[in-house]
């Protein structure tokens, strides 16, 4: 699972300095995990987008954020994304040291990722920013609707009591997310999701050709936090046992959670499908499946 509670350290906590020092060495696997993870998945984002690979570049990636939360889920819950860890961090999942230093492995994993696929495609930088027709508020949409719906199933299938611990599908789950965005959103504003991917294109862009940063990286982080925060909240609302003590769901879930629940499945298959038309998807029947 992707809880906060990977990693078993807390085990360990009666065992004085021994505990100590094991606390550390796992906070240090956890931040190299998430450093390693992070890296993985921007290189293989700029990869993509330097290889010019529209068709099957929402696969790639996908399937690149799917293999590593698999490879490394047990050690710090995969996060790979500041947005990921900041919405964990708000539901209440993961402990705010933790969201803390996870977020600065990600930034540093995620600009050594696109610097190395830019130097090893010559040098040359990923234009960030709304395509063409779209303007910044369309694709900061984008932006912060898409990011939501990642940390929200992140919440739901590895974190939440009814799933965390109990099921396999987690992975596949989460990476059909990007499948969804990339070629429903893609068009709109390159569907980064994550501000680990949005700064490390415009830095290292700027950095490689000498232009100015675009801006877009800051817009696109905000929209993608309060994306995050978006899904914080409403997971609370569709998974009340996970507050309340002594509730595992088996119970049943209040009509506010039903509804709740409804509406967003709904609003975001409806969505996805109108993108995939509007923007003339060239893979519009495996992003609205995802």
């Amino acid at each position: 699972g992707k809880g906060s509670e990977v990693g078993g350290h807390a085990s360990c906590r009666s065992l004085g300095l021994k505990a100590s020092r094991m606390g550390e060495a796992w906070m240090t696997a956890r931040c190299a995990s998430e450093f390693l993870g992070t890296f993985v998945l921007v290189a293989t984002v700029c990869a993509n987008g330097l290889a010019e690979q529209s068709v099957w570049s929402g696969v790639s990636i996908g399937c690149s954020l799917a293999v590593m939360i698999y490879a490394l889920g047990k050690v710090s819950g995969a996060h790979f994304n500041p947005a990921v860890s900041v919405a964990l961090g708000l539901a209440g999942k993961c402990p705010p040291k933790d969201v803390f230093f996870y977020i600065v492995s990600q930034l540093v994993g995620g600009f050594l990722g696109a610097l190395v696929s830019m130097i090893m495609y010559g040098e040359k930088g990923i234009t960030l920013g709304a395509g063409d027709k779209y303007v910044w508020w369309q694709a900061c949409g984008v932006e912060l609707i898409y990011t939501f719906m990642l940390c929200f199933v992140i919440l739901n299938v590895a974190c939440s009591k009814m799933h965390a611990g109990r099921n396999q599908f987690y992975g596949l789950a989460i990476g059909f997310v990007i499948i969804a965005a990339a070629y429903g959103g893609g068009n709109i504003s390159g569907a980064c999701l994550n501000p680990a991917v949005s700064v490390a294109i415009d830095v290292n862009t700027a950095m490689i050709t000498g232009s100015a940063l675009t801006g877009y990286s800051l817009m696109y982080t905000i929209s993608e936090l309060l994306g995050a925060a978006l899904a914080a909240v409403l997971f609370r609302l569709v998974r009340p046992e996970d507050y309340t003590e002594g509730d595992d769901g088996s119970s049943g879930y209040p009509l506010r959670a039903k509804l709740v629940s409804e509406f967003l499945g709904t609003y975001m298959l409806v969505l996805t499908v109108g993108l995939n038309v509007l923007t003339k998807s060239i893979a519009g029947a495996f992003s609205i499946s995802a």
